[in-house]
């Protein structure tokens, strides 16, 4: 064992051999956690001789528990026999073992959220549907709240007395059935554990030992069972240890309450807080930047990482004009540095929406860089994307039957597998609309082939052969976009997403997907909004439709290409929350605007939280780290100005190399620009202030959108035009051509 414990650094000794009441260990990123929990499970076997069997350490996922229980088993054989597994599988075991007490069968299954809606639907038949997901919704938040139909401080979910009674209906509805569903695999061990005392006593009796990882992912109904578990309040004497980083708690929408780190210590009385700071993964330089930015927080212990392995090179800020420039940098450093040897492995592209994948997707199928998302599907593989090119493949070719049996009856429209095989019967090889309206069916069916039909004649008739001309398009995004558009945009032709954006409204997959989004937490409203923006390229016409769908299916058609696992060398795609506990040696944190990263609105202990985001993306580069930054990005569809994320003004000037065009702004924030306050006593920036409207003879009408000091003392103003072009000027020597309007 002596081996085991001479790898360990001070800190980690400390508390592999901490003896007392209970303990916290504040473990940062990259500080070697899992070697301490591991190693202390199989110290307390080997030379405190701790009975396996009264050893209880959980996590939260089952990567996570089998990893451990490999590890403490490598140390020590007999740790085995010690109870090593997630949250909730020890959950449903503790109600197998107490199922009558819990008010379950033995024999239970566990619902998931569709299965919570129909329980819901059924309990409360007179609820409209569109507030069924609402209601799963508050029922599951106040089971992680380890709250009940009963508790006096549900309307901190609920906020009336209606819902007290929706949650009771579908309590007594899925009693019935007697299984459970997610959240009572924590709320009923807790509930069970405080209203009986044998049970409890037995509990205390057969755990002695009881270890958290990832204490900061933990929901209240699990802290309040950690404490019934442990007896900390009848001095059972289990010794209670918790491991984890409040400054990576990032799974609020899922439950997980910070506070339960932070309250630790007040909540077991007498607890000693051990940091773990010695991190092993990242530069010096690295980390600096995941201080300068965490470091903001209010709701924090507090901690500064110090790299084991030295200074390493500055992270990059990338600033860039669009989003498509965006993609196009991240191919080209990727393909320059692989043809120097690096591995594509060694990359990973992180974002903070599903939906940002999409254009990297594509750029890396064409350029033949291999590539592989994480935690999510590809992006036309998800749902709700073949659901609305399903629609537009039906509207383009009627005589699709594949495209027919996806969606006439999504969402549901009474149109089921038989009525679908008559019409199809019917209409096979011919136009299925046609046939649907002419064939016989039972009433419901009728009316839900009416709607579809209807439905498809409206979509239908928006879509002309050739280009049109609209008022209302100068709205439009404007940019010549390169590289995958096959034209640039023209400010007045409407452009096919705005057909797009309808299929997704009148079908109902919007608020269908937005349900589902409500539910599960998933970004599927947010992924069609992203497919809307892909089509902004092609005209509203049958052809344009028709290259777009080529589009797509020749990208469609080279996912499958390297399914046979030989190439393994690729880069990773994934979103920021699905990074945690992950490192990779080269990472790109992108889409860093204010709207994007953080989202538009986030305030207080959200803020906090997407910073807490930040950091943990930051902490999984080893070596090299970049983030990048737009001008311009498309948005539902619109081409908007962006300013670049108020986190990265959190960046200590000196701690990065700047490449690309900075902002105004930023160099004004980052020290380089004189103070902003003096744009409020020259006459000319008064004048030529933010928001002013003006006429340049070449460009015509404009809005001012930023207007800063140089620092040289010159004051430059970015004026967007109505044509769609971005301009720069100089006020002060360009005042005959730049007109105020109204004066």
């Amino acid at each position: 064992m002596t081996e085991y414990l001479d790898v360990l650094n001070k800190e980690q000794l400390d508390a592999v051999t901490h003896e007392g009441k209970s303990l916290l260990i504040l473990a940062g990123a990259g500080t070697g956690k899992t070697r301490v929990i591991t190693t202390k499970i199989a110290w307390l076997i080997q030379q405190k001789h701790v009975d396996p069997y009264s050893i209880l350490a959980v996590t939260f996922t089952k990567k996570a528990a089998n990893e451990m229980k490999e590890r403490a088993i490598a140390l020590e054989e007999k740790a085995a026999w010690s109870k090593i597994r997630t949250f909730h599988s020890w959950g449903a075991n503790f109600l197998r073992l107490y199922a009558d007490e819990a008010g379950v069968s033995k024999n239970f299954t566990v619902y998931d959220e569709d299965d919570m809606a129909t329980i819901v639907s059924k309990a409360i038949p007179s609820l409209p549907k569109k507030e069924i997901s609402q209601i799963v919704k508050k029922i599951s938040l106040a089971k992680d709240y380890g709250l009940t139909p009963t508790s006096k401080n549900l309307e901190l979910v609920g906020g009336d007395g209606v819902f007290a009674e929706q949650y009771a209906l579908y309590q007594e509805r899925l009693r019935s059935t007697g299984n459970v569903d997610f959240g009572d695999l924590i709320l009923l061990p807790y509930l069970t554990l405080k209203n009986n005392e044998a049970i409890r006593r037995d509990m205390h009796f057969r755990y002695r030992v009881i270890m958290v990882d990832e204490y900061q992912d933990s929901n209240i109904a699990q802290s309040l069972l950690l404490q019934e578990l442990s007896g900390v309040n009848e001095n059972s004497g289990t010794y209670v240890c918790v491991v984890g980083d409040d400054d990576q708690s990032i799974y609020r929408f899922r439950g997980a309450e910070v506070r339960n780190i932070l309250e630790f210590k007040n909540q077991f009385a007498g607890t000693d807080l051990i940091r773990l700071v010695q991190n092993y993964r990242s530069t010096q330089e690295i980390l600096y930047c995941a201080d300068c930015v965490v470091s903001n927080n209010a709701g924090r212990l507090g901690k500064t990482l110090v790299a084991a392995r030295g200074k390493g090179k500055k992270p990059t800020l990338v600033f860039l004009p669009t989003q498509d420039d965006e993609v196009q940098f991240c191919a080209d450093i990727i393909e320059q540095q692989h043809k120097k040897g690096v591995p594509y492995s060694e990359w990973a592209i992180l974002y903070r929406t599903n939906a940002q994948s999409l254009g990297f997707e594509t750029n890396f199928m064409r350029a033949k860089i291999p590539y592989a998302i994480v935690g999510t599907l590809k992006f036309y593989e998800r749902e709700e994307i073949k659901d609305a090119i399903a629609w537009i493949s039906f509207v383009a070719n009627p005589r699709d039957e594949v495209a027919f049996r996806r969606i006439v009856n999504k969402p549901v429209r009474g149109v089921g597998a038989a009525s679908q095989d008559k019409i199809v019967e019917a209409g096979l090889g011919q136009n299925l609309v046609s046939a649907a309206k002419n064939i016989k069916l039972p009433k419901k069916a009728s009316e839900g082939v009416a709607e579809f039909c209807k439905i498809f004649d409206e979509l239908n008739s928006m879509l002309p052969e050739e280009e049109v001309v609209s008022e209302v398009g100068a709205s439009l995004p404007q940019e010549e976009v390169t590289g995958s558009a096959p034209r640039a945009v023209d400010a007045n032709k409407l452009s096919l997403a705005d057909f797009i954006k309808e299929v997704c409204e009148k079908t109902g997959l919007n608020e269908f997907h937005e349900a589902q989004d409500e539910i599960a937490g998933t970004q599927k409203l947010s992924n069609l909004e992203e497919l809307t923006n892909s089509a902004v390229q092609y005209p509203l016409c049958r052809k344009g439709l028709l290259d777009f769908l080529d589009s797509i299916n020749l990208d469609r058609s080279s996912l499958g290409e390297e399914e046979d696992g030989a190439l393994q060398d690729r880069v990773t795609l994934i979103t920021l929350h699905n990074t945690k506990g992950l490192e990779y040696k080269r990472v790109i944190i992108t889409g860093m605007e204010y709207g994007v990263f953080p989202r538009e609105g986030k305030v207080g202990d959200d803020l906090e939280e997407e910073r807490r985001l930040f950091y943990v993306g930051i902490t999984r580069a080893q070596n090299e780290l970049y983030f990048t930054s737009c001008a311009m990005r498309r948005l539902y569809g619109r081409t908007n100005y962006m300013q670049p994320s108020p986190f990265l003004y959190e960046l200590e000037k000196g701690s990065y190399r700047v490449l690309g065009q900075q902002p105004f702004a930023f160099q004004g924030a980052a020290g380089s620009a004189s103070d902003s306050s003096s744009a409020y006593s020259d006459p000319i920036a008064k004048k030529y202030r933010k928001g002013v409207m003006v006429y340049h003879d070449d460009w015509g009408h404009g809005q001012i959108v930023s207007g800063d000091f140089t620092a040289d003392g010159e004051y430059v103003v970015t004026v967007n035009f109505e044509t769609g072009g971005s301009k720069k000027f100089l006020p002060k020597y360009q005042s005959s051509s730049l007109l105020v309007e109204g004066t």
